[in-house]
């Protein structure tokens, strides 16, 4: 889709399922692209009767790279110095909202994941008419005190590096080092879906915008306590990328938000936990349908 949001990118995104279905936007993490979103976990949603888009954010994938912008300085902006941010979530929310508005659609279910879920967070907070129902995964509110990646997890996994087959294995054990010890880890999946990445255009500058995104957005906790909309809070127990008090903190800012938690889950999402997934988000998309219903009614008394 060209032309999207006022920044006038290009996203690169795809749809599962009946169109007529409650639409689902599903919002992938930081340098992540859409088919990390597992294609098992969109089946699992369409099976509900969803109808779900998937898509790369700005700077991944197939989606616009940005041209001419500052180089990205992760470690000024973690102590504070935002001046080399080419964007924010803000920015990622509006080109979220443009996306909608090519296809075409009034109002969504938000579905984030990471950086994901805090770009849903953000389109929540800014353009609350457009959602209906939030689903808010492995992420957290910009508050520094919570949420937090344990360094050492990733210490020794280093920068990627340049051909297809070194960056797979990089890939693979970057996942390993953040995944799941209560679920097996699926070595073969994650190899084939990183093959699919690197092919589809890995981009490390990219990466790193978007976490200086993350680190120049601030912290949304204020705003969230302003949300009424139907909200799951998602998070595992073991997750050392975002720590499990990031998705407290979450759900104790938005008002009437359920808190999940799943033990032994860490940063990713193992086979097994897809249909439970998929359950939570049906069920704020079945609450916010409710909600839709009887504010219907009550508008033609």
């Amino acid at each position: 889709m060209r032309d999207v949001g006022p920044a006038g990118i290009t996203v690169a995104f795809e749809r599962f399922g009946d169109p007529a279905d409650p639409p689902v936007l599903l919002l992938m993490g930081g340098g992540a692209q859409m088919i990390n979103w597992p294609e098992g976990f969109c089946a699992e949603l369409v099976a509900r009767g969803l109808h779900v888009v998937r898509f790369d954010n700005r700077d991944t994938g197939r989606s616009s790279r940005v041209e001419n912008g500052p180089e990205p300085d992760l470690r000024a902006a973690m102590a504070g110095d935002f001046s080399s941010a080419s964007y924010t979530l803000s920015d990622m929310a509006a080109d979220t909202v443009g996306l909608v508005d090519r296809l075409g659609l009034e109002r969504v279910h938000l579905v984030g994941a990471s950086m994901g879920g805090m770009i849903a967070q953000t389109v929540a907070v800014e353009f609350p008419q457009r959602v209906l129902s939030l689903t808010s995964i492995m992420s957290t509110t910009g508050d520094p005190a919570v949420g937090q990646a344990d360094l050492r997890a990733l210490g020794a996994v280093g920068a990627p590096p340049g051909t297809r087959a070194e960056f797979v294995r990089w890939q693979v054990a970057a996942l390993r080092a953040v995944s799941s010890p209560g679920f097996a880890f699926d070595e073969a999946g994650a190899a084939e879906r990183a093959g699919r990445v690197f092919d589809r255009g890995f981009d490390l500058t990219g990466m790193l915008r978007q976490s200086v995104a993350v680190l120049a957005s601030g912290d949304r906790t204020e705003k969230l306590r302003g949300l009424q909309l139907p909200t799951v809070v998602i998070h595992g127990t073991e997750d050392r990328m975002c720590d499990v008090s990031g998705g407290r903190a979450t759900a104790a800012a938005i008002p009437g938000a359920e808190l999940v938690l799943v033990d032994g889950l860490g940063h990713g999402f193992p086979r097994e936990v897809w249909p439970v997934f998929a359950d939570h988000v049906l069920g704020v998309v079945r609450i916010a349908q409710r909600q839709g219903t009887v504010a219907q009614r009550q508008g033609a008394q």
